[in-house]
């Protein structure tokens, strides 16, 4: 009942830190920052607060007796770790910041996040390079040579400084590193005592790809039953008061301890102890542990010389559990071990997702762990194989599960292997994880794909389909185009941040004489048009558009709107841009004011008017030239416009501020910002005409958010973001593509 009692407290405790702290420390953390990778700002899932939650709430929730495991969260702590350290500045915590110019960029910052959780992953396994393979295969979307070995080098410091640690603590013995990692698998080998014993031969793979099939099963049912918990969650617990999840998990920590206690007095089995589990196994002591495996066996209302075999997996943690499973000879009956399982299996399930910190690594590996020995107690007792050695094959189930969840290969192959430091179990892990992988792949997705898609992050795949060749840039970019001109007034800058939320805007000037051959029926300029034709947002629509947003700009801001009009000339017909740029030297473009309201009477020719394209400028750029007064007056020239250094502008990073709090009633509306100096003039471009696997390749490999497509001529038709290049995006254009055949 104490404990019970206790676990209760321990679950409202962490639930009620994360829930009014940070509640997306709730969970894992693999998906958030898998998505974070993936190149989405998931809001908050690398700050200071996040970490601080994460590590209260996982200490609460597996001191607390809930299923879960404590190496997703410190993945995501890792993370985090290797987002803020670079910074040298905190949100939460102002007063620490220095002046540190260096790694002020989205894509550095992604390299040390990538760093990070492969340096979780190392701790928690002692896994280094399985960390390093996990930040290639789940993490980082966007991979070069120059990041391996750096990743593989924090690994490295992050295990080695954790066995330091923990060989002083627990063994006095400072320098002496026999512990390398948080969750360590022991020592497998067959007793010297059996000649028949084998850890594996060519015989069991049969049987270990029969676990593999099972395995990818039992996981796809399991992340079946989630999803539905999850949405469920999503649909009946989230909406409504915050009390309600910790409520919910105050309910699962209760059914836990309530079904712990049941199953061991009701279900489980007193058993003798053998001579052998006495006397333990000499081979089974890795680096010299201080207690024997045998030790962590539990009587509980047992008599004398026995003991419960259902408590020891139940009362033990998870760890020890899992080393009982992999090295314990005879102690688990069939029944015991079946009931295990299943009980495992649905309070594991229903755990995760609840809003605490938890990870899944180690109750998969515990419940497969239980599913590989029930497999090898029927070969040894109903078939007679008795050369098998249960051990390989509760690795091997617990491998199978675990894959079957997560649908990883590589990077958990290599972990397993470091883990058992036995590089013999490398090909029948491996063939396990495969066969596991493709049987649940035949049914859904990995358990933090799953999460991913109910949270409706835009995560890009690997690569596309191979049909989708049959679309076009031209079929999925976005034509309705939100520019910006070379040289814009304030009024119409403001106008477009406060009505539009795109991070990036087109810097285009308008190419009369384009339009003069579309109109006289040039066969070149109409086809490059005619992208843009069918459903370009007109000028005039635009303008609209901008204008609504002029309510809310202070009047005290516009004080010169009513009582200016500046009359706007047209340049001769024969001047061409080239003679405009040659005459005007101090800016490289020509004077073009996008405050010029059209008319709804203009002609097509004045609707289709060809936009030449010049480069893209960042909204968080326009927003601190903005900030810092950066402009300059009709009457002078742009020369005149003061200039701001790259740290100035990344001065702000990563949060800039944001429109809708700047204060600019000191700035005159009629004032003109020139964009030139600070936009990116050679981005990335594509043809209306490029395949979508091309365009895919590109925009993933690079690592880019804003994709122009440009046409023959220089003049940009449409821009391809993250959203045109999501599965379900180009799906729905496929079966537009199909109908219009």
């Amino acid at each position: 009942l104490m404990r019970c009692c206790w676990s209760d407290m321990k679950s409202v405790h962490h639930s009620v830190s994360v829930f009014f702290l940070q509640p997306v420390a709730a969970g894992s953390g693999i998906p958030e920052i898998k998505c974070y990778l993936n190149g989405v700002k998931v809001p908050g899932v690398v700050r200071l607060r996040t970490v601080v939650c994460k590590a209260m709430g996982v200490l609460f929730s597996v001191a607390g007796g809930l299923f879960v495991g404590k190496e997703g969260p410190m993945i995501h702590s890792g993370a985090v770790v290797g987002a803020g350290l670079p910074q040298f500045q905190s949100i939460s915590l102002r007063k620490i910041q220095f002046n540190f110019p260096y790694f002020r960029s989205d894509r550095d910052k992604r390299d040390f996040v990538s760093a990070g959780a492969a340096a979780g992953v190392a701790a928690a396994f002692g896994a280094p390079i399985g960390g390093t393979l996990f930040s290639l295969e789940e993490g980082s979307s966007f991979w070069n040579q120059g990041l391996t070995w750096k990743v593989l080098f924090c690994s490295m410091a992050a295990t080695f400084t954790l066995n330091f640690f923990r060989s002083g603590i627990q063994f006095g013995s400072w320098g002496s590193f026999q512990l390398p990692g948080l969750l360590n698998f022991g020592e497998f080998k067959c007793s010297e005592s059996d000649k028949k014993c084998h850890l594996w031969t060519a015989v069991d793979l049969g049987f270990f790809i029969l676990m593999g099939i099972v395995g990818g099963l039992l996981g796809a049912t399991f992340n079946c039953l989630n999803k539905r918990l999850a949405r469920y969650r999503m649909r009946n617990v989230h909406p409504k008061p915050k009390l309600v999840r910790v409520l919910e998990s105050l309910l699962v920590s209760l059914t836990t301890t309530v079904v712990v206690f049941v199953a061991s007095m009701v279900l489980g089995e007193c058993r003798q102890m053998s001579s052998s589990s006495h006397s333990g196994n000499d081979t089974l002591s890795l680096q010299d542990m201080s207690e024997d495996i045998n030790s962590s066996i539990k009587t509980f209302f047992c008599p004398n010389e026995t003991y419960n075999d259902m408590a020891t997996l139940f009362f033990n943690p998870q760890e020890s559990a899992i080393l009982q499973l992999f090295h314990q000879d005879g102690t688990f009956s069939p029944v015991t071990l079946s009931l295990f399982f299943l009980l495992y299996f649905l309070l594991s399930c229903w755990t995760y997702g609840i809003s605490v910190p938890s990870g899944l690594f180690v109750p998969s590996l515990l419940c497969g762990a239980a599913f590989g020995r029930l497999v090898a107690n029927l070969l040894k007792s109903y078939i007679g194989l008795d050369h098998i050695y249960s051990g390989t094959f509760a690795l091997i189930g617990a491998a199978a599960f675990l894959g079957g969840v997560v649908r990883m290969t590589i990077s958990l192959t290599v972990i397993l292997i470091e883990s058992t430091n036995e590089i013999t179990y490398g090909l029948p892990i491996m063939i396990t994880l495969m066969v596991a992988k493709w049987t649940g792949d035949f049914f859904n997705k990995g358990i933090y794909d799953i999460h991913v898609n109910l949270r409706g992050v835009p995560l890009l795949e690997w690569e596309t389909e191979v049909e989708m060749d049959k679309l076009r840039a031209s079929d999925i970019m976005e034509p309705n185009l939100t520019y910006v001109y070379p040289h814009t007034r304030i009024q119409s800058l403001v106008s477009i941040l406060r009505t539009t939320v795109h991070h990036a805007f087109p810097v285009v000037t308008e190419n009369r004489g384009n339009e003069r051959e579309f109109m006289k029926g040039n066969q070149l300029i109409s086809n490059n048009i005619k992208f843009k034709k069918s459903s370009i947002l007109t000028r005039a629509g635009e303008q609209r558009k901008r204008s609504q947003s002029m309510k809310s700009y202070p009047s005290s801001e516009l004080r010169n709107m009513c009582d200016e009009h500046i009359a706007t000339e047209e340049p001769p017909e024969k001047e061409d841009l080239l003679q405009q740029m040659l005459e005007r030297r101090y800016t490289p473009y020509p004077n073009l004011y996008p405050d010029q309201s059209p008319s709804e009477e203009w002609t097509m020719e004045e609707r289709f008017r060809p936009l030449t394209f010049h480069g893209l400028i960042l909204r968080s750029q326009l927003v601190t030239l903005l900030d810092r007064g950066v402009c300059y007056s009709e009457s002078q020239s742009s020369a005149s416009q003061p200039r701001l250094s790259h740290a100035e502008m990344s001065e702000d990073y990563p949060r800039y501020p944001d429109i809708h709090d700047l204060d600019l009633t000191l700035l005159n509306p009629r004032m003109i910002v020139d964009v030139t100096p600070y936009m990116n003039p050679s981005p990335f471009t594509v043809s209306p005409n490029t395949h979508v696997s091309q365009v895919f390749n590109l925009f993933r490999t690079m690592g880019l958010r804003h994709l122009p497509v440009v046409n023959a001529v220089g003049e940009i038709v449409g821009i391809i973001t993250r959203h045109n290049l999501t599965h379900e995006f180009l799906q729905a254009r496929l079966r537009q593509h199909y109908q219009t055949i």
